[in-house]
C-alpha cells in the first residue's frame, strides 16, 4: 500500500501509510540535531529529547509516560547529528491517545526547572557509560576527528561541562530556532483511514502557527585525512577508518549502501567480517557502515582485536577495499549481493515502527516518499560498473582517517 503526504491547515506535513496490523505508530520528526546547536549548546538538542516528557502545562511527568503504557503503548524518542524523533507505538484502537498525547508534548511541554537539573545527573551518567565503553566511544570520537572544527563533529550528548550549563531558556531559544514548519513531519502507520487521521491531526496539531523561519546549516569543507592514537588502559585495541562519502540527496547513494552492505553490513558473510574473522580468527566484531547526511556522507570501517593484530587486520581491511575497487562484481556476484540486501531491508522493516521512522526521515527531505517496492527496484537497477565507480571514489587508501584506542 503505497504512503500518503498531505499538509494539514497550517502547513505541517503528515505522512500515512495504513495498514491493518492490530499495532500502530505515530511520531513527530524533526529536522534538527546535534549539528544545530551552537558552539555553546553542545548537547542541546538530546537534553530537549530528554526532557520534553518531564510535564505539559495538563499533565506532570508520571501522566506522560503513564499515558500510553497504561494501555500497553510505548512512547520513546531519540536524537541523532540531524534529526529528533518522538514516536509512539500503541493499539490501533488507540490512535486518539497517541495524538493527543504527542501534541501535548510537542507545544505545551514546560521543561519544569527542578525536572531539568534531575534530568542532568541521567544525561551525566549517560555520558559516563560511553566514557567507559570504547566500542562506543569511538564512532563519537572518529567523527569529532573527521569533522573537526564543525556542527557535525559534536557529540550528541555534550560534555559535562556543557550540559551543567542547560537552562529552561536555552532550550526554549533553541526549539523556536530549529522547530519550525519545513523541518517537522508527522508520521504515521498504522490501522486508521487517512480522512481519520488527518482529522485528529487537524485537531491536535492543526491549529497551531509554527514558524517558518529559513534555518542555514554550515557545510563541511576542507576535509583532511588524519590519524591518531590514543592511549587507553583496555584489554582490546579497538580502531575507526573511514572516509567522507556521499548525501542523502546524491544518487550515487544506493550503490554505495549495497557495497557497504556487501563490505560489511548484517551478514556474517561479508567480505570483511570472512577475511578479518573467519579466515584469520583476528577480530570478534568487525563492521562498515554509512551515514549519509544532507550535505555530505560518513563511511567507516571499525574493529576490535588484540594489540599484536591491529596491523594485520588494517592491512586485510585495505586488502578488501583494494578488491572492490579494482575487481568488478560478476553478474552472478552482482545478484546475490543485491538479493541479500533487498531481504535485511525487507526483514528491516517487519518491526513497523522501523517503516514509520524510515519513511518520516525520507519526508524531512523530500516532497515524495518512495514505496518499498519503488526502493527495492532501485537496488535491483544498480550495476556493477557502479559499484565500481563509487569504490573508486571513497575507498582510496590515501583519503583514509584512522583512530585507534590502544
Amino acid at each position: 500500500m503505497p504512503h500518503d503526504i498531505v499538509r494539514l491547515r497550517n502547513g505541517l506535513r503528515l505522512i500515512h501509510k495504513e495498514t491493518n496490523s492490530p499495532i500502530s505508530h505515530f511520531g513527530v520528526l524533526v529536522n534538527a540535531g546535534t549539528r544545530d546547536e551552537s558552539s555553546a549548546q553542545m548537547g542541546l538538542a538530546h537534553f530537549v529529547e530528554h526532557t520534553i516528557f518531564k510535564g505539559t502545562e495538563r499533565r506532570n511527568a508520571y501522566r506522560v509516560i503513564s499515558r500510553m503504557e497504561a494501555v500497553g503503548g510505548d512512547l520513546n524518542a531519540s536524537t541523532s547529528k540531524e534529526e529528533t524523533y518522538f514516536h509512539t507505538s500503541f493499539l490501533s484502537k488507540e490512535y486518539p491517545r497517541a495524538v493527543e498525547l504527542l501534541s501535548d508534548i510537542f507545544f505545551h511541554a514546560t521543561f519544569p526547572e527542578k525536572e531539568l537539573e534531575k534530568e542532568k545527573t541521567v544525561v551525566l551518567e549517560e555520558i559516563n557509560y560511553y566514557q567507559d565503553s570504547p566500542a562506543e566511544l569511538i564512532f563519537d570520537d572518529f567523527e569529532d576527528m573527521v569533522f573537526s572544527g564543525h556542527p557535525l563533529g559534536k557529540n550528541i550528548l555534550g560534555t559535562k561541562k556543557s550540559v551543567m550549563k542547560m537552562t529552561r531558556q536555552g532550550i526554549l531559544d533553541f526549539i523556536r530556532q530549529n522547530y519550525t514548519l519545513d523541518n517537522i513531519v508527522l508520521a504515521s502507520e498504522g490501522s486508521i483511514s487517512l480522512k481519520r487521521l488527518v482529522s485528529l491531526c487537524e485537531k491536535h496539531f492543526g491549529g497551531y502557527d509554527i514558524a517558518d523561519t529559513p534555518r542555514p546549516r554550515a557545510k563541511f569543507e576542507g576535509y583532511k585525512p588524519t590519524t591518531r592514537l590514543v592511549h587507553k588502559k583496555n584489554a582490546q585495541t579497538n580502531v575507526m577508518l573511514g572516509n567522507i562519502a556521499y548525501s542523502i540527496k546524491e544518487d550515487k547513494r544506493a550503490p554505495f549502501l549495497l557495497m557497504t552492505n556487501m563490505l560489511g553490513g548484517q551478514g556474517q558473510n561479508t567480505r570483511l567480517n570472512m577475511s578479518v574473522r573467519e579466515k584469520k580468527g583476528l577480530a570478534y566484531a568487525i563492521e562498515a557502515n554509512y551515514t549519509p547526511f544532507s550535505d555530505i556522507g560518513l563511511f567507516t570501517v571499525y574493529f576490535g582485536c588484540d594489540p599484536h593484530n591491529r596491523e594485520h587486520c588494517v592491512d586485510l581491511i585495505f586488502q578488501e577495499l583494494k578488491k572492490m575497487r579494482e575487481q568488478k562484481l560478476g553478474t552472478m556476484q552482482l545478484y546475490y549481493a543485491k538479493q541479500q540486501f533487498i531481504g535485511q531491508l525487507n526483514l528491516s522493516y517487519e518491526p513497523k515502527l522501523t517503516e514509520m521512522l524510515s519513511i518520516g526521515h525520507t519526508a524531512l527531505f523530500f516532497d515524495e516518499v518512495d514505496t518499498i517496492e519503488e526502493s527495492l527496484d532501485e537496488i535491483r537497477d544498480i550495476t556493477a560498473e557502479e559499484i565500481l565507480e563509487v569504490a573508486n571514489e571513497v575507498l582510496r587508501p590515501d583519503a583514509f582517517s584512522m583512530l585507534t584506542f590502544e
